[in-house]
């Protein structure tokens, strides 16, 4: 599925080079505002004049973007992205003499990064249900050969002011699963930690440049999986619910990261020895006491047991072992915060106790029952 899936895609980018127009903007459509930018180019909110269809036109500056990158990414967006929370382009393209576009999904709310409270996130109930979107969208996606690459708050686009319905965008990265492509490291909680060996080796490369050595550094080649879209969910669960990032980059040199992976390798001695001996409590039980007696990094305070144990999957430091963003669906409903989760201990409690006093009642009722019909 996945060569076939990166050969139909080329195959469309072929046919689709030879039947590109040139027009005018302003003749076809009325332009209203800038919706977003970026170092791509530009999103306009704009009207088709002769539909009166709203659109968002995405403008990629000739200069500096090749046209193979320019179809790949409509082509992408026109003939993959049929999931319901995926940006789809909307069969328009062109070029002017400064710029090639094309049309898609117009979403009129901004994205995820905007509506982010700094250091406090997002209503817990409104995570659940973007990442219960997102997951669905990023395994449409693998499912038909292809990894987004480049999951993050800017790329996700709202269609409401309550984030009901999102959509995934932005698909210039996204490459068919198996190819391979030079690693590139960049200083994000996004960039994966297996591409760590990039920054050594660009530290290398300025002390040769520093010392007048010419030779330079050789570059380094991975292969695209799923696994990257993974960890970026990961990380796009904790910067929602805290409004921060867990860490500034997933190197050993930084001190957030370095935190999490002992932590997470404490976990995993954990796994061997006990898991299996606890069969007979249930799931979240046992995830409350392992916290307890292995109480996440500083930066994880205030979030529940259960959603450690997702991210503890996502966010897999061994790219093999990830796990998968359909996974996501199973630790919806459940509390993801420490507050939610002693509030619906709170609220158990006292169900409890209402049941309680009501069996016991209906006891005591039932006496008087039996005492006036003379059973006793």
């Amino acid at each position: 599925m996945t060569a076939a899936a990166a050969q139909e895609l080329d195959e469309l980018c072929f046919l689709s080079a030879q039947a590109l127009p040139s027009l005018k903007v302003s003749k076809h459509f009325q332009v209203l505002k800038l919706l977003g930018q970026g170092s791509y180019g530009k999103v306009m909110l704009a009207v088709h004049r002769k539909r009166g269809t709203p659109m968002a036109l995405k403008f990629f500056p000739r200069q500096s973007t090749s046209l193979t990158s320019f179809l790949r990414e409509y082509n992408l967006s026109l003939s993959y992205c049929t999931h319901p929370s995926l940006t789809r382009a909307v069969g328009i393209f062109f070029s002017t003499p400064s710029y090639y576009v094309f049309a898609q999904q117009a979403c009129l709310y901004g994205d995820l990064y905007s509506v982010i409270v700094s250091e406090v996130g997002v209503n817990e109930d409104c995570v659940q249900r973007v990442m219960s979107q997102l997951s669905g969208a990023v395994t449409h996606l693998h499912s038909l050969g292809f990894v987004h690459r480049d999951i993050k708050p800017e790329n996700v686009f709202l269609c409401d002011s309550s984030c009901r319905w999102v959509k995934l965008g932005d698909f210039g990265l996204t490459r068919a699963t198996g190819t391979t492509v030079r690693a590139v490291w960049y200083e994000s909680p996004f960039c994966t930690p297996e591409v760590e060996a990039v920054k050594t080796a660009e530290k290398e490369m300025e002390r040769r440049l520093s010392e007048g050595i010419e030779e330079e550094v050789e570059d380094i080649w991975i292969t695209v999986q799923p696994c990257i879209d993974s960890w970026a969910l990961g990380v796009l669960v904790y910067c929602l619910l805290t409004g921060c990032f867990p860490w500034e980059e997933s190197t050993r040199d930084d001190p957030g990261f370095c935190r999490y992976i002992k932590w997470f390798d404490r976990e995993a001695e954990m796994d061997k020895t006990k898991w299996r001996d606890e069969e007979d409590t249930d799931s979240y039980t046992i995830m409350e006491q392992r916290q307890k007696e292995n109480p996440p990094p500083s930066q994880f305070e205030g979030l529940s047991p259960l959603v450690m144990t997702l991210l503890k999957e996502l966010l897999h430091p061994e790219p093999q072992r990830r796990g998968n963003p359909e996974e996501i669906l199973s630790y919806l409903g459940g509390p993801w915060l420490m507050e939610t989760a002693k509030e619906e201990r709170r609220r158990a409690e006292e169900a409890e106790k209402e049941a309680r006093k009501i069996r016991e009642t209906g006891g005591v009722e039932e006496e008087l029952l039996r005492e006036g019909r003379g059973e006793r």
